[in-house]
């Protein structure tokens, strides 16, 4: 089992990984144009929705597909996440972790059954019709048929953590949204189930835990300092670009690979989180608004006043615990060295499986 896990993550960080470029000019847009940006232009700020929505799913989606059966596979893998985005209405990271590689699969399958039985000179028509055609099939079974799914886990995570918060176990909170996070669900738990939950109590009392829960940018800066302080090999040569993309663009989404690929690393996710949650309940803090993106930047802009202390207190905390126990985890099991993003990540993910 825990070495499915592995490469189902590793397999996972693969479709990421070559995508961080992307990943960064969207987080130097958004932290530059936004409303709480350093430059705020509201005509340069209408780029940040469509990229995160439709762009980077989609690359991930592409190569997903690229690594299963090649550019074919990168196409019509592109094709069946943007009928995900579709059908859910919401940002569908996992959806394309899932349709992207399935449909090449699919993909290429259906070209090792007809591909030899097609006349001379019609190659080039069977390329574009099978793929077509299996496309619309695929579009309409991900629109109709896997857009539900999607939406009923994501909203899953996200009232199991309101309920928490409910009962009045706040931090414990912390555990089912940490999952969806590195699953790139992050966006619909927060957007969709904690943002208007947090509105709703900051219209009664100025201001509301809700918002902090998801977005606090302390525990994954912890996880990154881990892996720079304890890695090894590209995770840990790579770690210091992704706090800077991490903590002041609040692109979280840049250290969900690292957990994937080293499952046991949720632990240090959660003793930040949890940690974080604790100090927030004591110190009663809150945000009068949602934190998007979760960067100390829109942490600070969101902050009420004389609410300071708490909220960077609460994402001090989160940052050191993580990172203590991530740093303690990297020592005890050291993550091995991968070639993420090679063609072969995905066979690898299942084993048993030949794509």
């Amino acid at each position: 089992m825990k070495e499915f896990i592995q490469r189902v993550g590793g397999a996972a960080s693969g479709m990421v990984i070559p995508n961080i470029g992307a990943f960064v000019a969207w987080g130097l847009i958004t932290a530059l144009f936004i409303g709480p940006g350093w430059l705020p232009n509201e005509e340069l700020s209408s780029m940040v929705g469509p990229m995160i929505t439709y762009l980077l799913p989609c690359l991930i989606g592409y190569t997903g597909g690229k690594m299963v059966y090649g550019h074919r596979g990168g196409v019509i893998g592109a094709v069946t996440t943007f009928a995900a985005i579709t059908g859910t209405g919401s940002i569908q990271f996992f959806g394309a972790m899932l349709v992207g590689p399935g449909s090449a699969w699919l993909l290429k399958k259906v070209d090792g059954a007809l591909q030899d039985s097609v006349p001379e000179g019609f190659e080039m028509l069977y390329d574009n019709f099978s793929l077509g055609i299996l496309g619309l099939g695929t579009s309409v079974v991900t629109n109709i048929g896997l857009s539900p799914i999607l939406v009923a886990i994501s909203d899953g995570l996200g009232n199991a953590a309101a309920s928490l918060v409910d009962s009045g176990l706040v931090p414990l909170a912390d555990i089912p949204i940490e999952v969806a996070k590195v699953l790139f669900l992050n966006n619909a738990v927060n957007h969709g189930v904690l943002t208007p939950l947090g509105a709703a109590e900051s219209a009664e009392v100025g201001k509301s835990i809700y918002f902090m829960l998801e977005a606090n940018p302390g525990p994954g800066l912890g996880l990154l300092l881990a892996y720079w302080f304890a890695g090894s090999g590209m995770w840990k040569a790579s770690a210091p670009g992704s706090i800077i993309i991490h903590f002041f663009g609040g692109i979280h989404e840049i250290y969900f690979p690292y957990v994937l690929a080293h499952p046991i690393m949720i632990i240090a996710m959660w003793a930040g989180g949890v940690s974080a949650d604790l100090w927030f309940v004591a110190t009663d803090a809150g945000l009068v608004g949602p934190a998007s993106p979760g960067s100390i930047f829109a942490f600070l802009s969101m902050t009420p006043r004389g609410g300071t202390g708490a909220v960077l207190g609460g994402i001090a905390i989160g940052a050191i615990a993580s990172a203590v126990v991530g740093t303690l985890l990297l020592r005890v099991r050291p993550i091995k060295e991968t070639d993420a993003g090679v063609e072969d990540a995905i066979d690898a993910s299942i084993p048993g499986v030949d794509l």
